[in-house]
């Protein structure tokens, strides 16, 4: 057994870009895993390095083809999965020496050309991989992809092109996966897809058997269920669909987190119809304020896109005074990138100059801090549950770090716990808050 161990191939993997593809990369590594495969620390001591790529904006593929470079130089051995996989010949104009490009979701041929460059051992242990497989986020929290690519044409985006059409999973197969997390320790699920609130309309909306009852997979029908599992149940990427107001009874009840991620990406008419987005924003807001009328503490987190083409300052000044109306607790701002294959390139609409984009950005964001440091300071004085993800406290430790309901990993706030004794990560404590700035919460354990 020793020397089987001590003969396994070693693979080094990078994962870049959004949280779906990060699930693609716990996948592969799972298989790999199961195979026998081991997973080196650094790409100098592996037999083979496999760099998982995004390639949304032109910054991403700027970062993907340096994480290709680096790898090559250090290793020389790379296979290119991902996003980028999409245009495999932008990838060997730059890199000819890898050993293989694949599209993104081509589990099998990302394992084919692992197994070519380094062959798997003859008779791996299945049991080196734990029920829920390999995880890349730490053991309390974990991604649930319940999807695959989007039917969307936003005109900005090359996510269909890249990923392909709206493909969901059965809503048992979803369950499934749910329960061997939660069994696994996980506290908190996010949901992502690249359109969650769609979830089920390729499948119209069919049935699966789950436990002995049918689940349809339709996007309330899976909340609902989720909620059942007693966990923190997040919802990401969330279309605003006129069904999303049906899961806010869920919220009601505790069974899902109050948190909705909706990408409103801006808000002036004409720019969202130039970007083929849902263009009454009135409406939109009159949503969010029933919304919150019906959930007094939900958390709206959403992104938005500065210097679109043909954006004006009064559609920018209207962009900053929606987002003052609507109070997003937490937003993030992209400057646009006229990104290859993105149909906003041939509109005919004026680019807008890169100096123009960041001084719109700075102003976005400047806005946005203030509106999420005023939100926040009506949480002083309440006690909040929080989930901790760093651990500490104690007499010789820092304060530990744990996020709230409204605050997703990475990308949100966090609140700092002060506490008498040690609090380890993964647990869910009540802290009482007592001061905050622009974005984050500092409270002691109650």
């Amino acid at each position: 057994m020793q020397d089987q161990k001590a003969s396994a191939p070693r693979v080094s993997f990078v994962s870049l870009g959004c949280p779906k593809a990060l699930v693609d990369s716990e996948r592969i590594l799972t298989r790999l895993r199961a195979e026998g495969y081991e997973l080196s620390r650094g790409h100098a001591g592996a037999d083979v390095v496999v760099v998982n790529t995004c390639g949304f904006l032109d910054s991403a593929k700027a970062e993907s083809l340096a994480a290709i470079g680096a790898a090559l130089k250090e290793n020389g051995k790379v296979v290119v999965t991902g996003c980028m996989g999409a245009d495999k010949a932008e990838v060997l104009d730059a890199f000819p020496d890898v050993l293989a490009v694949t599209r993104p979701q081509d589990y099998e041929s990302v394992l084919d050309a692992v197994h070519e460059a380094a062959p798997a051992p003859h008779d791996p242990f299945l049991d080196l991989v734990p029920e829920q497989g390999v995880k890349l986020t730490p053991r309390h929290y974990a991604y649930l992809k319940i999807s695959e690519g989007c039917d969307n044409s936003c005109t900005f985006c090359i996510i269909p092109r890249l990923r392909g059409p709206l493909v969901s999973r059965p809503a048992a197969e979803v369950l499934r996966e749910a329960e061997k997390l939660a069994r696994a320790g996980v506290k908190e699920l996010l949901v992502i897809s690249q359109d969650t609130s769609a979830y089920g309309r390729d499948l119209r909306y069919a049935p699966s058997d789950f436990r002995g009852r049918e689940v349809r997979a339709r996007f309330l029908d899976l909340a609902r269920e989720l909620g059942e599992l007693g966990l923190w149940v997040r919802l990401h990427y969330v279309y605003p669909y006129p069904h999303v107001d049906e899961v806010l009874a869920l919220m009601v009840e505790g069974k899902i987190l109050p948190y909705l991620d909706i990408p409103f990406q801006h808000a002036a008419p004409s720019v969202l119809k130039a970007m083929k987005r849902p263009a009454d924003e009135e409406k939109t807001l009159e949503r969010i304020a029933a919304w919150r009328r019906a959930v007094p503490d939900l958390a709206l987190r959403s992104t938005f896109i500065v210097g679109f083409p043909g954006e004006t300052e009064a559609d920018f000044s209207y962009l900053l005074q929606w987002l003052e109306e609507a109070e997003i607790d937490r937003a993030g701002a992209f400057k646009y990138e006229p990104v290859v294959g993105a149909r906003a390139n041939d509109l005919g609409l004026g680019p807008i100059a890169e100096e123009v984009k960041e001084q719109r950005y700075r102003r976005f964001m400047e806005k946005q801090q203030a509106i999420s440091a005023r939100l926040l300071k009506h949480k002083i004085g309440k006690r909040l549950p929080v989930l901790i993800d760093e651990a500490g406290g104690g007499a010789l430790s820092p304060a530990a770090k744990g996020r709230a309901k409204g605050d997703a990993p990475g990308i949100d706030g966090v609140v700092h716990v002060a506490s008498h004794r040690p609090l380890r990560a993964g647990d869910i404590i009540s802290v009482k808050i007592e001061r905050s700035d622009a974005y984050d919460l500092f409270g002691t354990a109650a």
